[in-house]
């Protein structure tokens, strides 16, 4: 049933899907005329929230960028590219391979977002290269398993409400780790999703006559010679001692932050750790700098779409449409119903608003009141805002970017099977943040 559904989904997307810069600019132009039409904003009043705006988030793109760039140098260093051809081993056939891609990405994106797209694509193009496999599912399952990222151990809206300070902590207090991501609920739905989504992506495999597949000699990586020793520049290049005079250092800075100063973890900690484990796996500087050209390819979609994002951010804030958005839908919630709807609301407004943080600054004056009126745990309302802003990841192609920049595909070629992935993924964290 769910190869024949998949079918007419992947032919729809494939036809009818553009490219996410379109997809950008058409959400800012339906921001702006909604802006206008429901809460009653001037055109002049609406543009100069949008430009007054669109370069807020020029600290939040370069540290995206970074996770993006420091998580391929780590996944593309030899030691982890040999586990991941030794893993790729395992698969026996293109189910295997199915199953395979799509359990590391989850684990992967579970333990870090960025980490996890990066590992998923060069895992998925690993496979491709030993394993006669639907291309575009085999990617589209290497994506699939970034749904988990918001449940898991970076997910910014639990880490930033259990942080002294919060914005909203004079509200609700510091609420641990204990209470969102390590909750039986939550657990109970990433316990879920790792059943499900493998499953899915396994049934959605098409017949071979319909199959999509690559010739492995293009997914081979170039030989990167080593550069001749002619001047002493080349041997800076090229020497071990030199870069890890400065990563062991930097891992050692690590060590004392986490263990003698007891400091947490947020990007900035994350890029660090990724950079310097990328430089000293390298080994040399060389190795590092030709990963790093690599790397930079794949985040060319953030630098120029992520200043939209910005825009469309500042109308959606300031003109007050995302709370009209996130009112109506909460307005008839009850003390059972709110984590649903707060789930329902933070996925849409995640189109506008692909960002987590962002999206709970923009959310949590609605939600909060409402959980407090209604006597709900806020914790689990702040998950439900959490997981929905992860779940229309698979229907928002913004975050996709990297793993089609890594794997040469487009949007339209993954995104049929994902759209799948939507609405099962959806009613199962539903069920699970209702009942569980």
């Amino acid at each position: 049933m769910l190869k024949a559904l998949s079918r007419p989904a992947v032919k729809l997307v494939d036809r009818y899907l553009p490219d996410p810069y379109i997809f950008v600019l058409l959400l800012t132009l339906i921001a702006a005329v909604a802006a206008i039409a429901v809460e009653r904003q001037t055109p002049l009043a609406v543009m100069r929230m949008w430009g007054d705006g669109f370069w807020n988030l020029l600290t939040f793109s370069m540290q995206m960028l970074l996770v993006l760039v420091t998580g391929f140098m780590l996944a593309s260093s030899p030691p982890i590219k040999k586990l991941l051809q030794r893993l790729a081993a395992l698969a026996k056939g293109p189910g295997g391979a199915i199953l395979l891609v799509t359990y590391v990405s989850l684990a992967a994106s579970w333990i870090n977002w960025g980490f996890g797209l990066v590992v998923g694509a060069l895992f998925a193009k690993e496979l491709a290269r030993l394993v006669k496999v639907d291309y575009r599912l085999l990617v589209a399952s290497a994506y699939s398993g970034f749904v988990v990222w918001h449940g898991g151990l970076a997910g910014s809206i639990p880490l930033t409400i259990a942080t002294d300070g919060h914005f909203t902590a004079d509200q609700i207090g510091v609420i641990g780790t204990g209470s969102t991501i390590f909750a039986f609920f939550n657990l109970a739905i990433v316990a879920c999703l790792f059943i499900v989504i493998p499953l899915v992506n396994r049934l959605m495999l098409p017949d071979d006559k319909e199959s999509v597949y690559v010739d492995p000699k293009l997914l081979a990586d170039e030989d990167e010679a080593q550069s001749r020793i002619r001047r002493p520049a080349d041997r800076l290049e090229n020497s071990v001692i030199l870069a890890w005079l400065v990563g062991i250092p930097g891992l050692i800075y690590l060590l004392d932050h986490f263990f003698l100063r007891g400091g947490g973890l947020n990007l900035n900690i994350v890029n660090f750790l990724f950079l310097f484990l990328a430089i000293v796996l390298h080994r040399t500087p060389r190795s590092l700098l030709i990963s790093l050209n690599e790397a930079i390819k794949g985040g060319a979609g953030i630098v120029i779409q992520f200043p939209f994002y910005a825009g469309i951010m500042a109308i959606m804030v300031q003109s007050g449409l995302a709370a009209t958005m996130s009112e109506a839908l909460v307005s008839f919630a009850t003390e059972t119903s709110l984590p649903f709807w707060s789930f329902i609301s933070a996925g849409i407004v995640n189109l506008f608003v692909p960002s987590g943080g962002g999206q709970w600054a923009v959310q949590a004056p609605v939600m909060l009141p409402a959980a407090e009126a209604l006597g709900v745990d806020i914790s689990r309302v702040a998950m439900a805002v959490a997981w929905g802003d992860a779940w229309t990841n698979l229907l928002q192609p913004f975050w996709a970017l990297p793993v089609l920049a890594i794997a040469g595909l487009k949007a339209k070629d993954i995104m049929g099977f994902c759209l799948i992935q939507l609405f099962i993924t959806g009613a199962v964290i539903a069920v699970g943040l209702t009942w569980f």
